[in-house]
């Protein structure tokens, strides 16, 4: 890996989450990284902070490159891929794009050895879980290096079948925005009752990531856990029947399901073109 060039075509959030744990874990060096996006200053930004290669050029980013990242938003896909000519044969392409199927990337592109992955946004933490497949001119090596790359955000799953991704966009990918909606709901009801802010934040910070932990350290299953907090007629017992009478666990899967679909919908729309200046490439 240390040899490899590697090119980000759309240098984002999650494109800087894969640079920066690249560099973190010593898999790449700044001068084999190139960050290729149109806006100037962002690039000026990645070369400040992690000393690697920028350019508007994403042509010239991806001619020179063993690996091509692609990391634009799913509307710009098309477009960008256009204007990616001269990408090695030998070369590996990586893409992060929600809905963005092997097969239509490697029309796109006009190349054959194609990674499709979905990960999600603690991987800018190293915390994340990236769920990927591949084609089947994808070698050994390439797959070594997929795994080293995705390895920089966090853990890693490779499926041989590729319509994983859509559900996986669905559940992983998706996945932090519930937890997010849940942990801002957990807080507010804090804030309800009477606690300062300060203090419901913390309480519900520490209750998430110790009920995580204590899950993953009992390796039982989360039904078994959570009937070991619920007495017969206690706080958990009344505060459980009205979230099952609310509908949570159904309100949780259609939302999951919504997401699978619209990652489906995203990999048959015509992509259309969206002026720069009101995109954020990731």
């Amino acid at each position: 890996m240390l040899n490899k060039k590697i090119a980000f075509i759309g240098p984002g959030v999650m494109a800087e989450a894969m640079i920066a744990g690249l560099l973190r874990k010593k898999l790449s060096k700044p001068e084999n990284i190139t960050a290729a996006g149109p806006r100037e200053g962002r690039g000026v930004e990645l070369q400040k902070k992690y000393g690697i290669k920028t350019t508007t050029d994403n042509a010239s980013a991806a001619s020179h490159a063993d690996v091509v990242v692609l990391s634009v938003k799913p509307q710009r896909l098309s477009e960008v891929m256009k204007g990616l000519k001269g990408i090695r044969p030998e070369a590996l392409v990586l893409s992060i794009i929600a809905g963005a199927g092997i097969k239509k990337i490697g029309a796109g592109l006009k190349h054959k050895a194609v990674v499709r992955s979905m990960p999600n946004t603690p991987g800018q933490i190293g915390e994340g879980i990236t769920v990927w497949a591949s084609s089947k001119e994808v070698t050994e090596e390439q797959q070594e290096m997929t795994r080293a790359i995705l390895g920089a955000l966090g853990e890693e799953v490779f499926v041989e079948d590729e319509s994983y991704l859509d559900m996986a966009t669905a559940l992983s990918g998706t996945g932090p925005a519930y937890v997010f909606l849940f942990t801002e709901a957990l807080i507010d009801a804090g804030v309800h009752m009477g606690f300062p802010r300060r203090i419901a934040e913390q309480l519900v910070l520490q209750t998430i990531k110790g009920s995580a932990s204590y899950y993953s350290y009992a390796e039982r299953h989360p039904a078994t856990l959570r009937n070991q907090v619920t007495s017969p007629g206690g706080t958990s017992a009344e505060a459980l029947y009205y979230l099952e009478k609310a509908g949570f666990r159904t309100a949780i899967s259609r939302a999951v399901w919504a997401a699978y679909q619209r990652s489906l919908e995203l990999g048959k729309e015509k992509q259309v073109h969206i002026p720069e200046g009101h995109i954020d490439e990731e």
